[in-house]
């Protein structure tokens, strides 16, 4: 496959004018140059809205991440899919809502259960891209099934290199039943080191190897950090401890450890950028940086209340930061709401492919937004099993279920979700309230009397076209 060239933004801008490159989006720019785009997905996993230094947080300096950034867009509405991981990432890797597959019908998934995963059968984002001529490689997290039923090999990656559950220990890579979870595609994979600086490693190495190949690539880079265990790289002995007992470490962690994880995770964000400049690819390559849901206990979620698993703007909201030279602006924000499985429509049309008609993405193309500089308006919908929560955003307005109580905010006047404006805007509040209740109809059903929150068979039967 031929080379991808270096773009050169100021000849891109002299053949065509700024204003026609948005007007026709990305179809007409993508006609400028041959090369497609390469693309470097960063996911962090837990990381709270602002836990890097360009979102606000004081005490943690990222200047690694700040430089994707500094480069493109950072976006200040940016939403997970869900208040958990696995679910949020079947909306990332479809491009649709997660409660259309069983896989995204929320954590936690029962302990060895082996029919539970993303089918291997259902259009993806790397194997749209593989179609489209893209190598594609998974560097970390996946925790969207198990062998030998599902991974990211059946679902469209060409090389795995990580860990397929929930979490593993940093240093001893064991996972929440103490047993071994380092692969090298299907191969067990027993290697010293800190996972995040082994991600990191091997990121650089698949960046040189693409060089030399000449190849277009997605390389999806998914750490654990700043996921529990709470453990620096200064803290093997804190994982030696961990080896006899849960590793969810519910005694563990500090403020201090958690900032060196980030700032840790921001030293490999930074060789990849480094691979990708010395390689003479950074003009011809899209990066992105998020995270999977809100943070958890030493998160900054500032403006925002709540964290993983609620509802609230907290549990929700995440940095989203893209930068593409010569197609997106450097430097500014946006205020365009978005989420998770906005990226695999938007990745798509960048490389100049599409989705499969067979599932549609409910989520949209940021790029013309992007590119234009002007919000669309949108509806998003989310549910959670714990504590029966429920939450849309139509606009600036929010409507919240937790148990029975029901609430009306406005998230943007009021992002600490404060003041219930139910009685004040009933009209709003039952639009809303009406239209979850419509969405919700469209998705698999949660059973009621289920602990775990999953669907009878009876139900399974009867929604199979919701899929």
């Amino acid at each position: 496959m031929a080379s991808p060239q270096k773009l050169n933004r100021r000849s891109l801008l002299k053949g065509v004018a700024v204003s026609a490159i948005a007007a026709r989006a990305v179809g007409r720019a993508r006609a400028q140059s041959a090369a497609k785009p390469n693309i470097v997905f960063i996911m962090a996993d837990d990381m709270g809205y602002a836990d890097v230094s360009c979102y606000g947080r004081p005490d943690i300096q990222t200047p690694n991440i700040d430089s994707i950034a500094s480069r493109g867009v950072r976006f200040l509405q940016g939403y997970a899919n869900s208040a958990v991981c696995s679910a949020t990432r079947t909306a990332l890797i479809t491009g649709r809502y997660q409660y259309r597959l069983r896989i995204g019908l929320e954590e936690p998934l029962p302990a060895g259960q082996q029919e539970i995963g993303l089918p291997p059968e259902h259009a993806t984002l790397p194997s749209l891209l593989k179609k489209a001529g893209y190598g594609t490689t998974l560097i970390g997290k996946w925790h969207l099934g198990t062998l030998p039923k599902f991974g990211p090999l059946k679902s469209g990656y060409d090389h795995f290199y990580g860990f397929r559950g929930g979490s593993i220990d940093y240093f001893n890579h064991q996972g929440t039943d103490h047993k071994d979870d380092f692969w090298n595609d299907n191969e067990a994979l027993h290697q010293v080191g800190y996972s995040t600086e082994l991600f990191g490693q091997h990121a650089v190495d698949v960046v040189n190897a693409y060089a030399r190949d000449r190849q277009p690539f997605f390389l999806s880079l998914h750490f654990n950090a700043p996921h529990w265990p709470w453990e620096s790289v200064s803290d093997e002995a804190e994982s030696e401890r961990l080896r006899t007992r849960a590793i969810q470490d519910y005694d563990g962690g500090s403020q201090r450890t958690y900032q060196r994880m980030i700032q840790t995770m921001d030293i490999q964000v930074g060789r990849v950028l480094q691979a990708l400049a010395v390689n003479g690819l950074t003009e011809n390559t899209i990066v992105i940086f998020t995270s999977d849901n809100g943070g958890e206990r030493f998160a900054d979620t500032w403006p925002f209340t709540g964290r993983k698993t609620e509802l609230l703007e907290g549990g929700l909201r995440i940095p989203a930061i893209m930068s593409w030279p010569g197609y997106i602006a450097e430097g500014r924000t946006s205020d365009q709401v978005a989420i998770s499985m906005d990226w695999l429509p938007t990745l798509l049309a960048a490389a100049g492919t599409q989705a499969d008609p067979a599932f549609p993405p409910d989520g949209m193309n940021l790029l013309p937004s992007l590119m234009e500089g002007r919000a669309s308006a949108r509806k998003l919908f989310w549910r959670y099993k714990a504590n029966a929560q429920a939450a849309m955003r139509d606009g600036d307005f929010k409507y919240l279920k937790i148990r029975d109580n029901t609430f009306l905010f406005n998230v943007v006047e009021d992002p600490m979700e404060r003041a219930n404006l139910r009685a004040r805007h009933k009209d709003i509040y039952d639009r809303l309230a009406a239209d979850w209740t419509a969405w919700n109809a469209t998705m698999l059903p949660l059973d009621p009397k289920s602990s775990t929150g999953f669907f009878r068979a009876d139900q399974l039967a009867d929604h199979i076209g919701a899929q």
